[in-house]
C-alpha cells in the first residue's frame, strides 16, 4: 500500500504516520497544508513548519501545499493540489490512499473521504473514535514527545504553552479536563500539539520559541527548529 500522511506535525497525524509504518506500508510523503488565512475549519495552523523536519528524521519525502483555508473552497483547493501531484513523475504518483489523524470530527473525516473517493484512492483514519484517555496514555507510553503549541479553553493557562505532555503532565491534564469539562485529547480545539520525538523518528527535534498570549488563549511561535 502506497500512502501519504496529511500531517500538521501534531500528535494525531504523527501517530497516523507511525501506524502506517507499522502496517509495512510505503509512505510516499508527509503532506502539509499551509493556510494563508487566519483560520481553517479543516486544518491546524500553529506549528506546521515542524513537519519538514519530521520528514527528515523519518526519511520521508515532504510535500507542502498552500491555499486559503476558506471554508467554502478549501477542500476544492486541496483536491486540486493533491491531484496535481498524482501525475506521472510527481511525488504522489501511484498513490493508493491517504492517512489522517481524524479522531471524532465527522466534518473532517467525511470531507477527506469524499475527496479520496473523487480521486479514486482510499482514506484511512486509524484513530477514529479511539477512547481519549486510552489514546493519550498510548502516546505517552510509546515515548511520543508532544509539546503544546496552542491553548484556547478554560483551565489551560499560558504556562502550558511549550510544555511537554508526559506521564506527570498527563495526569494533571486529565484532572483539569474533568474539572473544566473539555476533551483530554484536544479534539474540540482546546489545545494543539507538535511532536518533537516519536518511535519512528531517527533523532529528536530541538526548538526555541516564544509565547504569544491574548486574554484567555495563546500559541507558541517557533523561532528556530533543528535536529
Amino acid at each position: 500500500m502506497r500512502v501519504a500522511i496529511l500531517s500538521s506535525g501534531g500528535k494525531d497525524s504523527t501517530y497516523a504516520h507511525w501506524w502506517a509504518t507499522l502496517q509495512g506500508w510505503d509512505v510516499l510523503a508527509l503532506v502539509t497544508c499551509k493556510i494563508t488565512d487566519d483560520d481553517s475549519m479543516m486544518f491546524q495552523i500553529p506549528g506546521t513548519e515542524i513537519v519538514k523536519l519530521q520528514s527528515i528524521v523519518t526519511s520521508t519525502k515532504y510535500l507542502e501545499l498552500e491555499f486559503s483555508g476558506k471554508e467554502e473552497i478549501e477542500m476544492l483547493e486541496l483536491t486540486k493540489q493533491i491531484k496535481k501531484n498524482m501525475v506521472k513523475g510527481s511525488i504522489l504518483e501511484n498513490i493508493d490512499g491517504i492517512v489522517t489523524g481524524a479522531l471524532k470530527s465527522d466534518y473532517q473525516k467525511s470531507k477527506i473521504e469524499r475527496m479520496c473517493e473523487d480521486l479514486g484512492i482510499h482514506s484511512f483514519s486509524p484513530l477514529w473514535h479511539k477512547n481519549s484517555n486510552t489514546y493519550m496514555g498510548l502516546l505517552v507510553n510509546n515515548n511520543f514527545e508532544m509539546i503544546m503549541t496552542s491553548v484556547s479553553c478554560e483551565g489551560l493557562d499560558e504556562s502550558w504553552l511549550g510544555s511537554t505532555i508526559d506521564t506527570k503532565n498527563l495526569e494533571e491534564l486529565c484532572n483539569i479536563s474533568e474539572k473544566y469539562r473539555f476533551n483530554i485529547d484536544g479534539e474540540g480545539g482546546e489545545f494543539e500539539t507538535s511532536v518533537i520525538n516519536a518511535p519512528h523518528f531517527k533523532s529528536k527535534i530541538y526548538w526555541e520559541g516564544e509565547k504569544v498570549w491574548k486574554r484567555d488563549s495563546g500559541m507558541l511561535k517557533f523561532i528556530s527548529l533543528r535536529i
